[in-house]
Formats: structure tokens, C-alpha cells, sequence
């Protein structure tokens, strides 16, 4: 009898083969997972790269505050040269309309009436004694008048004071009227002169040479040095009115700050300095107190500078999340912690770029869902602050819950290096500083009265190059926290520091705050509206 195959070898083998099939496909699998990995993770890294690229294009080519003042301007000047090729071309029409017998006049648009305000000079035309056409005796119908806009180029003048000497013949006392007063003390510069000097440079950013050359050109000659020895008189005077300015904003419940960059001439070569601003604006939740901004020079970023800045403060901030603020809002802070209040402009400005430079669908529901709480926002814009508090907690609460909810959901599904997470990760990581106009209306949704405040610096920054010294920062500070304050109050700058550094020193120090913009312009009113 034949005896049975014995198949254990077989099995063993089997089972080998099987074994060494389930590794080879198990490190098939993991080579696929392994490459597959590294194809998402070159892929995402591809993405990324794709992004900063984009995102570096449009800082260098896209819209920012500046360039966005760049581009308007650009578009202004060419708006211009269109409607002087219209206005060339209406004029050559016209003429030759006039050769034309018949030929209707073209169209001009119609213009607006000139300013109420403005002195008119009458000029009335000869007319005629008698009737041209029969000799006979004329009796006034009534007349027409056409008013044309002039201006009366700007003059210079000497104002000669005299004081007359008398003496007594009683008892030869000689009697003179005091000598009067001028803003700086042996100078010849008039308060006018002084505040178009001061206007121009700090208001318009003309630097006192570009203003030398100026004046020159119109037969009068002032150096560089003697219009920098004005500023600095001028400044010195003006201090006393900065401290009360100064002494107002920081008085405020809320504050907004904020601060840029300001280059600083340091042996032979520029280095970054800062120029911080604080406004005192109570007008969104109809406070009564007058608008006011100050300004400080440093020539550094670091946290010492807002902490010596608002040292006595203890009300609300409102700013962005710049690191240096973090010791102003601790519990332990004497005198007292200050609140934080988040900028939502800075927000919406993170996801905005990521929505218009990646086009990132979720980014662009961020948008659309923070424009919801901006636009809830603006129907209590300058009503009181309980007004404000009751709408937010009823109209706006709900959506930046929604809001939350979905930066939350959606961050759930993002790579911790994904930018929209970074993005949404900025927000929620200070949400208690985002909500804090939730439960008080005096809070503002964003920083922008800071930033506007801050516009005209980084507007100017490419006219006047740079700071000088350290003294010439702060002094351009001080000027600064001037002419913003009186724009602020709706003044004329020029015309408020002309007639202050008139009356200044005659005033009493007890009632320096008279001249502040906001008061002086309703002293002004009613010579103004008389004149």
C-alpha cells in the first residue's frame, strides 16, 4: 500500500510565501503612503510657496494705504488731463462757431454757485448816457451779473510799529508806549509768517528748503538756518497749549494708539525710528468731549515706550495686537490694568488679502461674514453709548456668535500652517479682545481713528526724507499733535497758529485753555460771521 503524501512542507512553504507576500505588500503600501505623503506635502509646499510669492507681489505691486493714495492720485491726474482735452476742445469750437454763422454753441456743463463766504468786488461796466439807436433818456431795467472766481497773489510786507516819545514839560518825564509783543523775542517774524512756515512743513510736508527756494523766488530771502531757529521759537512757545492738549487725551475713557515708522538721520546714514499717536475721539458714541490726538518720537519699538506713555492711564485701549502693550493690560498693574480692545479692521485685513490674493473660497466667507458685523455695526455709528450696547447685544452678538462658531468649525479642518488658519488663529486667540464691544458701547469696532491720524506722517515720510536728531522727532511730534488736533475740531490750522502765537504771551495762564482749537473756534464764530 502506497503511504500518503506528507504536504507539511507544503504548508510551511505556503504560509512563507504567504507571509513574505502580506510584507512585500505591506511595504509596497507603505512606500505608496510615503510617497503619497511627500507628493501632498511638495504639493501643499508648492501651494504655500505660490502664496508668498502672490502675497509678496501684491505688497510690492498691490493696493495699501499708500499706494492706494498713489493710485488715486494717478487716476486724479489722468480725470484731469481728460477734462482739459474737453475743455481744449469745447474752446476751439466755440471759435470756429463764431466763423460759422448759424452753427449752434457747444454744451458747457453747468457750474455750481462760488462760495457764499468769499468778499465780492463790484465792478460795474460803463454804460451808455443816452439811447444808442434814438438819443433818448435810459431808465435802469434792472442788471446782470456774471461772478468770476480771482485770487490776490500772496504779498509780503513790513509792518512798521512806531512808538512816539513824549516828555512833560512839567517835570521832563519821558513817556513811550510799551514795545509789542512778538512771537519770538528779538525776531522778525510776524505770527502769520510763523504759522505758514510751521503749516507747511508739518501740515503739508514742504521741507524748510523747498520753502528757502520758494520764498526767494519771490524776492524775499530766508536761509534754511533762520527758518529752523523759527520753528524751534515757535515750538517752545507752543508747548504750554501741548501740555493741556496732551493732558486732555489722556483723560479719555478710550483711547485709540498706534504707531510708524520714522527715519532717523544717525551718522551718515538713516536707522528706523518710531512716531506713536494716541486720539482722543468720543464722537462715535456721541461723547461731549472735543476730539484730540497726541504724539510721541522714540527711536525704537520696545514696550518701555507705551508703558512710559500711558503710565498714569488706566481707561480702554483700542489697538492692534503689538506685543508691547501686553504689560498695560495685566491684573497687577498700578495704577490700575488698562483694557484691551481689538482692532476688527486688522482682522478683516489679514483674511481680505488671503480672499483677493490666493482666492480662497473659505477666506472669502470670512470676509463676508465680518462685513455683516460692519454692517450691523454702522447703524448705532455716533449714537450713545447705551444705545450702542443695547443694539450690539441684540443685532450684532448673534452674528459674531455665528462668526465664531464658524472660524472654530472651519479652523477644525485647517493645517496649523495653513494662512487662513494663522489668520483665524490671530482672532481667536484674543477673541476676549475682539467681544469687548459686546459689553461696552464706548468701544469702537476698529483702530482706524489712530490710523488716520498716522496718514499724513506716511504720506509725508518720501518729502522730508527724515528726522534729524532725536530733539527734531519730538519737536515734530508736538507740531504734529497741533495741526491733527485742529483738523480734528474742523479748524484751519494756519489760521488757529497765526493767531495764537499773536496772543499767547499777553494771555493769562489761568486761561491758556481759551486758545485750545476747540474752544478758540467757537470764539471765532461770531467775529467770523460778523466780518
Amino acid at each position: 500500500m502506497t503511504p500518503a503524501p506528507d504536504h507539511t512542507d507544503d504548508v510551511e512553504t505556503l504560509r512563507a510565501a504567504l507571509a513574505a507576500e502580506r510584507e512585500a505588500r505591506l511595504a509596497a503600501e507603505a512606500r505608496a503612503t510615503g510617497a503619497e505623503a511627500r507628493a501632498v506635502g511638495a504639493e501643499a509646499m508648492i501651494t504655500h510657496l505660490k502664496l508668498v510669492i502672490a502675497k509678496l507681489r501684491h505688497d510690492k505691486f498691490g493696493a495699501s494705504s499708500e499706494r492706494g493714495r498713489k493710485l488715486l492720485d494717478q487716476l486724479e491726474l489722468e480725470l484731469g488731463e481728460l477734462v482739459a482735452t474737453e475743455a481744449e476742445d469745447a474752446t476751439r469750437a466755440e471759435e470756429q462757431a463764431r466763423t460759422r454763422p448759424g452753427a449752434p454753441p457747444p454744451r458747457r456743463p453747468s457750474r455750481g454757485p462760488l462760495p457764499a463766504h468769499l468778499p465780492r468786488e463790484r465792478v460795474v461796466l460803463p454804460s451808455p448816457a443816452a439811447c444808442p439807436c434814438c438819443g433818448g433818456k435810459l431808465s435802469k431795467l434792472g442788471e446782470d451779473v456774471t461772478e468770476t472766481l480771482e485770487v490776490v497773489p500772496r504779498q509780503w510786507k513790513v509792518i512798521q510799529t512806531v512808538r512816539e516819545k513824549f516828555s512833560c514839560r512839567a517835570c521832563d518825564r519821558i513817556t513811550q508806549p510799551p514795545a509789542p509783543f512778538h512771537p519770538i523775542a528779538r525776531g522778525r517774524a510776524g505770527p502769520n509768517l510763523l504759522a505758514m512756515v510751521l503749516e507747511a512743513k508739518f501740515g503739508q510736508h514742504l521741507p524748510l528748503n523747498r520753502q528757502s527756494e520758494s520764498y526767494a523766488r519771490e524776492g524775499v530771502e530766508l536761509s534754511v538756518s533762520t527758518l529752523a531757529d523759527w520753528v524751534g521759537t515757535a515750538a517752545a512757545v507752543l508747548s504750554p497749549l501741548h501740555a493741556l492738549i496732551e493732558a486732555h487725551v489722556l483723560a479719555a475713557e478710550r483711547l485709540h494708539g498706534d504707531d510708524t515708522t520714522v527715519p532717523l538721520l544717525a551718522r551718515g546714514k538713516t536707522v528706523t525710528a518710531r512716531l506713536w499717536t494716541y486720539v482722543r475721539d468720543d464722537q462715535p458714541f456721541a461723547g461731549p468731549a472735543p476730539p484730540a490726538a497726541v504724539f510721541y518720537f522714540s527711536r525704537d519699538r520696545t514696550a518701555e515706550h507705551p508703558k512710559r506713555h500711558l503710565a498714569s492711564y488706566t481707561g480702554i485701549l483700542q489697538a492692534d495686537a503689538y506685543a508691547g502693550f501686553g504689560d498695560l493690560y495685566l491684573p497687577g498693574r498700578k495704577p490700575g490694568a488698562i483694557t484691551e480692545a481689538a482692532c476688527w479692521a486688522h482682522f478683516r485685513r489679514k483674511v481680505f488679502e488671503l480672499a483677493e490674493v490666493a482666492r480662497a473660497p473659505l477666506a472669502a466667507e470670512a470676509v463676508r461674514r465680518i462685513d455683516q458685523v460692519f454692517e450691523a455695526e454702522r447703524a448705532v455709528n455716533r449714537c450713545p453709548a447705551a444705545d450702542r450696547l443695547t443694539h450690539r447685544q441684540s443685532v450684532v452678538a448673534p452674528l459674531v456668535a455665528d462668526l465664531r462658531a464658524w472660524m472654530l468649525e472651519t479652523r477644525g479642518r485647517l493645517s496649523r500652517h495653513n494662512d487662513l488658519a494663522k489668520a483665524l488663529d490671530y482672532a481667536l486667540k484674543r477673541w476676549a479682545a475682539f467681544t469687548q464691544f459686546l459689553s461696552d458701547g464706548r468701544v469702537c469696532l476698529t483702530n482706524n481713528a489712530a490710523e488716520r491720524a498716522l496718514r499724513g506722517v506716511a504720506l509725508g515720510r518720501k518729502a522730508w526724507l527724515f528726522a534729524g536728531s532725536d530733539r527734531g522727532g519730538e519737536r515734530a511730534a508736538m507740531i504734529y499733535a497741533l495741526i491733527t488736533t485742529a483738523k480734528l475740531n474742523s479748524v484751519d490750522p494756519r489760521a488757529w497758529l497765526a493767531d495764537v502765537l499773536a496772543r499767547i504771551a499777553d494771555h493769562p495762564a489761568s486761561r491758556l485753555d481759551e486758545l485750545l482749537p476747540w474752544k478758540w473756534q467757537r470764539s471765532q464764530a461770531p467775529a467770523t460771521a460778523a466780518a
